[in-house]
């Protein structure tokens, strides 16, 4: 109803002059302040994301960040003002504890900048709060009440994040991810900047729309690597060129977490409110009506099947993928579930990285290279997923650091030469295995805790299969928990209808 008013109102044309006309003079240089938080929160779960996980960087040390040191390079007459970011290995949802210190930090700093006319926030968009149903939706409330209405928000978002009506209503731009494996992230900030500096000098208010999509899939099903996603997302460079559309966005959103904001979302930015919304459903019905195409692009199968063909396999290295346990989607990286059907099957010839158990890791320095260790490994993060295998363990590299909670260590348990780490992380590169002397190019197996194998490590594989792992993000999406907040969504609605519906953020409809 608010839509249908909203365009009565005003003749196309004169709709479109609203939406461009912010009303200020930009005499000087637009002011602009950036910072934000990234994670990805699967519910799933039972480990909760502590203060001390995340790596936060402040003020003046973002721009030597090689991440956003090319903001400088790239608008060299327009200051990009740091304050605060903060992320993490994706987990469990946040403490409220550390969210609302991380936040406190985050406003002091904006505060400290005022007056200011962009704020940039680079997030990741799938974020979860013990105590909050929409964690980004408050951060983005938050940040408004401090620089004002008259101050101009965009974001960078993952491909996987979720979407609201309050971020819609508390942003005036969006961007997010067109790559999965995510490979353009500095393309995406730009966008996101580019149009909050055009917005800014050109003394543009621009309008912000949203289509959501009652679809929820895993990014194992969805990689734009492969049908349909690849043809979806192709479109959106050309898409962008439509009159008065700033950026168009098609986000998968994050199947792992039961809330209310769950689905997969169309967000477009522009200054032709009728074209965006044109552009907008017609995405979203395409997205739906490809709902029953999304299908895993790897081959996958069952753990003890996926061991069995690695084994049978004659080219090397086979990468097989642990998908339920992955940490960067979620999962806690401490189950050693693998590892026990590895050594059940025999398998030889096999590099693992890795699995997250700190009191497995301190006992091979206690013990040093050489020593061989009986061993309890997994399940200490959360002993309720999983159990812990029981082995003998000769020590066979210790990485060189002080820091106890930064430590690894390579043991060899018949024919696995494992890799243990004091702290959760993936071992997406080439060089996570190298630095402890491990070959990953030698090996007949490699096993990584991945979903879509990043690009280094698909780049290594001859072969690869992915592993239906239980774990904090099972790809089995269809038996995850029963959930108490998702609206009704595909697949775990079949006989769901659908008609796109396109909302216009409160702070357009005011412009």
């Amino acid at each position: 109803m608010l839509r249908r008013q909203f365009v009565k109102r005003a003749s196309a044309a004169a709709l479109s002059l609203a939406a461009t006309r912010q009303g200020f003079s930009m005499e000087k240089a637009p002011r602009i302040a950036y910072g934000g938080i990234g994670i990805e929160c699967s519910t799933y779960g039972h480990i909760r994301t502590r203060y001390d996980e995340f790596t936060i960087t402040r003020g003046n040390d973002l721009g030597a960040m090689p991440r956003f040191a090319v903001l400088k390079e790239r608008y060299p007459d327009v200051p990009f003002l740091g304050t605060i970011v903060a992320t993490a290995v994706p987990g469990g949802p946040i403490t409220a504890e550390a969210y609302a210190k991380i936040k406190g930090e985050f406003l002091d700093r904006v505060k400290a900048l005022l007056p200011l006319d962009g704020l940039y926030l680079p997030m990741h968009g799938a974020m979860s709060v013990d105590g909050l149903d929409d964690a980004e939706g408050d951060w983005y409330a938050a940040a408004r009440a401090v620089v004002g209405p008259t101050c101009l928000m965009s974001a960078s978002y993952d491909l996987h994040g979720n979407i609201s009506k309050k971020i819609i209503d508390n942003l005036d731009m969006l961007s997010a991810y067109r790559t999965a494996p995510h490979v353009d992230q500095k393309e995406t900030m730009f966008r996101a900047c580019d149009m909050l500096v055009k917005c800014l000098k050109e003394n543009i208010r621009p309008t912000l729309e949203w289509a959501t999509v009652p679809v929820l899939m895993p990014g194992e099903r969805s990689s734009t690597s492969w049908q349909p996603a690849k043809r979806l997302w192709a479109q959106l460079p050309e898409l962008n060129k439509t009159p008065g559309v700033l950026d168009v966005s098609l986000l998968v959103g994050y199947v792992w977490a039961d809330q209310p904001r769950s689905a997969a979302s169309v967000v477009v930015t522009g200054t032709n409110p009728a074209n965006e919304e044109k552009v907008a459903k017609n995405l979203a019905q395409q997205y739906w009506d490809a709902r029953r195409e999304f299908a895993f692009g790897d081959p996958v199968c069952p753990l003890d099947e996926c061991i069995a063909k690695a084994m049978k396999s004659d080219v090397h290295p086979l990468v097989l993928a642990d998908s339920g346990d992955n940490p960067t989607g979620g999962g806690n990286s401490d189950q050693a579930t693998v590892l026990e059907a590895l050594l059940k099957a025999n398998a030889q010839g096999v590099a693992f990285g890795g699995i997250t158990d700190r009191p497995a890791v301190e006992a091979c320095y206690n013990a040093g290279v050489g020593k061989t260790i009986p061993l309890s490994i997994g399940a200490t993060l959360d002993p309720y997923a999983s159990k812990p295998v029981k082995v003998q363990a000769t020590v066979e590299a210790l990485l060189d650091i002080n820091d106890a909670a930064r430590r690894e260590a390579a043991v060899q348990i018949q024919g696995v030469t494992l890799i243990l780490s004091a702290y959760r992380r993936p071992y997406h590169e080439i060089v996570d295995f190298t630095k402890l002397g491990v070959d990953p190019h030698a090996a007949k197996i490699v096993v990584v805790k991945s979903g879509y194998l990043e690009p280094q490590i698909k780049q290594l594989a001859k072969a690869n299969l992915m592993a239906l792992t239980n774990g904090a993000i099972n790809q089995d999406i269809l038996n995850l928990p029963k959930n108490k907040y998702r609206p009704p969504t595909f697949p775990f609605v079949d006989d769901l209808t659908y008609t796109p519906k396109v909302y216009v953020s409160a702070r357009s409809r005011r412009a």
